[in-house]
């Protein structure tokens, strides 16, 4: 494809995204995955949800995918977690801005891990307001991290442009700060880095697990949000809400090899 047609490409998205936002209609002409680049994607979840995905590179792991998720509505937008860096944030952000047309109005930082703050640094140069768990905050301060600017104790539940948005603690897992965040009005859970993707066979990171806690945290979860229909992991493909049984049951089979 020739840079003009590229072009016309981007602003053919922008301009159908901007026709559904203004109409209200469903997204059945929008691309299911953008590609930014060749680090960077978009996959369209439903309505006026993305997850983005971001590429990294990571001795000893590789090149590896993370997950955020964008919210937009109405113009505006919410970006749950950064990429792993300031350089992918920014590209990121630029493409929601000059491409979409869409002003990025909050981020959601989901623990202190840099798959969720890495780009926190950037966004906060933007002046964006940025919204994390206070012991999230508490452990940006003792690492020397950016520290989010707004804080929540267990939880926070918010409208944003008629959508909303329930951010909740449940307890710890993969870290001992980790959230999510729901959107009841769609039945999507960005689930993070608490909960692992199908094709998971293990539980990735566990530097600053808290695995006593990991079932209980996805067992209550799953009491509190019975109606779930998508779930976005950390890392991996996003899908059903099978991944929070999944989940429990990857836990279970490390304790038991543990003991």
């Amino acid at each position: 494809m020739c840079r003009i047609q590229f072009v016309r490409f981007l602003k053919s998205i922008a301009f159908s995204i901007l026709f559904s936002f203004s109409f209200g209609f469903l997204y059945g002409q929008v691309p299911n995955q953008i590609f930014i680049n060749d680090d960077i994607q978009l996959v369209h979840l439903k309505d006026s949800i993305f997850a983005h995905v971001s590429l990294t590179n990571m001795p000893p792991y590789g090149r590896f995918p993370s997950n955020g998720m964008l919210i937009v509505k109405n113009g505006e937008a919410i970006m749950i977690d950064t990429p792993m860096d300031n350089q992918l944030t920014m590209q990121l952000l630029s493409f929601i801005e000059d491409s979409l047309q869409v002003e990025l109005t909050k981020l959601i930082v989901g623990h202190f891990h840099d798959d969720c703050l890495g780009g926190l640094e950037y966004i906060q140069s933007k002046n964006i307001p940025s919204l994390a768990n206070l012991m999230t905050i508490e452990k940006c301060k003792e690492l020397g991290l950016p520290i989010p600017t707004e804080s929540f104790h267990d939880s926070l539940i918010f409208n944003f442009n008629g959508l909303t948005i329930d951010c909740r603690f449940f307890g710890g897992g993969h870290s001992a700060d980790n959230i999510t965040v729901y959107l009841p009005d769609e039945k999507i859970l960005f689930g993070g880095c608490l909960i692992r993707a199908m094709e998971a066979q293990s539980l990735g990171n566990l530097a600053d697990a808290r695995v006593d806690q990991w079932v209980a945290t996805v067992a209550t979860l799953k009491v509190k949000y019975p109606e779930v229909e998508i779930v976005v992991p950390g890392h991996g493909n996003s899908g059903s809400p099978e991944m929070l049984t999944h989940t429990i049951d990857l836990v279970n089979s490390y304790l038991s090899i543990d003991k």
